[in-house]
């Protein structure tokens, strides 16, 4: 029986993507905007949220608002998405924001700002929850739901997609439906590459989970900005390296 995962992807000796300008790396800066599309009982969840707060040791209040959970996930909107603006613009850097749909439906003032800055706005799915133990059918419904939302949104249809809270179906499914050009819902390699599904291939763009800044509030993070500088910078140092030698 041939094993389903990949263990080879580009081997020992990867290719020269040849990056436009003759760069040696391609850097994508990413914002996740999920506030206001976590679980809430608000939204019809049966508990609050518990993932990726500075509430140590957070527990699903099931059946209850979590004002604190609530509250943290408000500040991402009310305050930290306008000094990352400010930020990304004084440097005039591109970026991509991965947004949850019904998240972006509840910031009107941020998705203009986003667009006036020019940011690309990628799809982060319907809602930010789990998929883990949905079936296929109820994860593709989600899926058609956060492209119609996010065209209503936005005034387009997203073309590049992550789920971040995936099942194993999740990239065949967003494959499936096709009109994306890259989907980021894998940490397997450095390089893009193209997966195979029954519709014929799709870019994949693999999405660098150790540089992000969820690491703050894990288990062996970061505890200071100077931490994930210098990992980010490292990073970057060792990639770039390996790219002017063109062998990434």
């Amino acid at each position: 029986m041939r094993y389903e995962r990949d263990m080879r992807g580009y081997g020992a000796n990867p290719p020269d993507p040849k990056w436009p300008g003759g760069a040696h790396v391609a850097v994508q800066f990413v914002v996740n905007y999920e506030e206001g599309g976590e679980n809430c009982v608000l939204h019809g969840d049966k508990a609050s949220e518990a993932f990726l707060s500075e509430i140590v040791g957070a527990a699903a209040w099931v059946g209850q608002r979590h004002w604190n959970m609530e509250s943290i996930y408000e500040y991402g909107a009310r305050a930290g998405f306008w000094r990352l603006l400010r930020l990304f613009s004084e440097s005039q850097v591109p970026v991509t924001c991965y947004g949850v749909a019904t998240a972006l439906a509840r910031s009107p003032d941020q998705v203009t700002a986003m667009q006036e800055a020019g940011w690309e706005i990628a799809s982060h799915g319907l809602r930010w929850i789990d998929y883990r133990d949905h079936s296929a059918e109820d994860e593709r419904r989600d899926l058609e739901a956060a492209i119609r939302l996010h065209y209503e949104v936005t005034g387009q249809r997203p073309t590049g997609w992550y789920t971040g809270r995936t099942s194993v179906n999740t990239v065949r499914l967003v494959a499936d439906e096709g009109g994306f050009d890259y989907v980021s819902d894998s940490y397997d390699d450095e390089l893009p590459y193209w997966f195979e599904h029954a519709g014929g291939t799709q870019l994949i763009i693999p999405y660098t989970l150790d540089a992000n800044d969820m690491r703050f509030a894990t288990p062996q993070g970061f505890n200071s900005g100077d931490q994930f500088f210098a990992y980010l910078k490292d990073s970057f140092d060792t990639l770039y390296a390996e790219g002017k030698a063109g062998r990434p």
